[in-house]
């Protein structure tokens, strides 16, 4: 960092950093909790905040054989309990009395791994080039923030999120942010979370608009046999337990849910009938109300389970048979992408339409030439915050070059941040080059 720049939000005075064509608060505490305890926000200061240095991580596991395809969830981030911080990111050349709009980052993951300022979620080219204000969100995840059971409340992680959503608002007016202009995204759980949290009761007040990326919706619902399984596996555990402990707890949990098929491919989420959110039966009608206040862009990936299959290893094996092998990993990849992905996601859509609501459902069909992942999972975040050094050698990219990964991140951010702004797009379609010019566009 070169510069440092002043702040003085209602939080309290905060220092931040310039960091290329950004400035960086980096690490400010929004809320702070005990071990399975509910979160309280943060205490206010008096003395300057040096917010310099990135949030941590939550801690967790690395899933070592997704890292050469995708990147290290973590990035190398120090891991610690008390992670609810959050980062803001703004242009450099902001204004004086420029308010912009604000896009609040929910990181991917499985609901157990992933940090909000992870390398691979670097928002600086998004922010620069879009004039936007985005707010990187950390949060607990596995058996720290989604297990329940043994005296754990379910949901923590949520609301984690939802106090950072309450932080930004009583404060993202100090660093040019508008708060009646505020937009969630995430992909995968953050996808998912961010479908969750339109169903508590403040969603209207803390965000206008929601851009779910990949939100395995289809995996979501009828999860809470698997709840009980994995809260029965994992014992209590103590406030004095060191944290390898608390993973070896989750491990076991992860290992009860295997038995219950699909959902058991992320088995660690939101949970109905505890708070913040209403029991499963009452779900849908809270997504009813809240259609016509929160307008939503909801993607997928064309080929979302492309990333998944070559590494399960009930399947795996079959990438390697002779003649049939290919096609049938394109069979499998077609399969799982519709019953995880894509029929919860158009369901969510048109429920969203047909109750007042306006959706905009788009396809990302982008691949790096003659790559075998295709339009995986994940590609769209290469495209967001892809840059040379957190793109390089990942295995999801090969064959593409810098210049074609940037060529189209610049017309993704534009998409992105235009809705964001609340440009007119069209209601549906497919996003080859990520070109509004290039959707189809059907309407209904």
């Amino acid at each position: 960092m070169s510069a440092e720049y002043s702040f003085i939000p209602p939080c309290g005075p905060v220092i931040a950093g310039s960091v290329g064509p950004v400035v960086k608060a980096s690490g400010i505490p929004y809320a702070r909790a005990q071990r399975f305890q509910p979160p309280r926000p943060a205490g206010d200061w008096t003395e300057p905040y040096a917010a310099l240095d990135p949030s941590p991580a939550c801690p967790q596991w690395r899933i070592r054989e997704l890292e050469p395809v995708v990147g290290t969830q973590a990035g190398g981030l120090p891991q610690d309990e008390d992670c609810q911080n959050l980062t803001v990111t703004m242009p450099l050349d902001r204004q004086p009395g420029e308010l912009l709009p604000v896009m609040v980052w929910i990181h991917g993951g499985s609901y157990i791994s992933g940090a909000g300022d992870a390398p691979i979620y670097d928002p600086a080219a998004l922010v620069s080039e879009q004039r936007v204000i985005v707010v990187a969100v950390t949060y607990r995840l596995g058996a720290f923030g989604f297990l329940g059971g043994h005296g754990r409340p379910a949901n923590l992680g949520l609301l984690d999120q939802l106090c950072a959503l309450e932080w930004v608002q009583r404060n993202i007016d100090a660093f040019g942010g508008d708060p009646e202009q505020v937009t969630l995204f995430g992909q995968s759980a953050g996808g998912d979370a961010i479908a969750h949290l339109m169903a508590t009761p403040d969603a209207p007040r803390l965000f206008r608009r929601a851009i779910m990326q990949s939100p395995p919706l289809g995996i979501s619902r009828g999860r809470h046999k698997m709840a009980s399984a994995m809260a029965a596996a994992a014992p209590e555990v103590s406030a004095q337990a060191s944290i390898k402990e608390v993973l070896r707890v989750q491990e076991r949990a992860r290992a009860a849910a295997a038995r219950f098929g699909l959902r058991g491919l992320m088995p660690f989420g939101t949970q109905y009938g505890a708070s913040p959110l209403p029991v499963e039966s009452k779900i849908e009608d809270a997504w009813k109300a809240v259609a016509p206040h929160i307008d939503i862009m909801i993607t997928h990936t064309a080929e979302e389970a492309r990333l998944f299959i070559p590494v399960a290893r009930p399947v795996s094996w079959i990438r390697e048979l002779p003649v049939i092998g290919s096609p049938a990993m394109t069979l499998l990849s077609r399969l799982g992408t519709r019953l995880i992905y894509v029929t919860g996601i158009r369901t969510f859509a048109r429920r969203h339409r047909r109750a007042g609501g306006r959706a905009h459902y788009f396809i990302v069909d982008w691949a790096a030439p003659d790559n075998f992942f295709g339009s995986a999972h994940g590609i769209d975040l290469a495209l967001l915050f892809g840059t040379r050094a957190n793109t390089q050698g990942l295995g999801l990219l090969e064959g593409a070059s810098w210049e074609q990964i940037q060529e189209t991140g610049r017309a993704a951010r534009a998409l992105w941040a235009g809705f964001a702004r609340g440009a007119e797009l069209p209601a549906e379609g497919r996003i080859p080059g990520v070109s509004v010019g290039e959707h189809r566009v059907r309407t209904g």
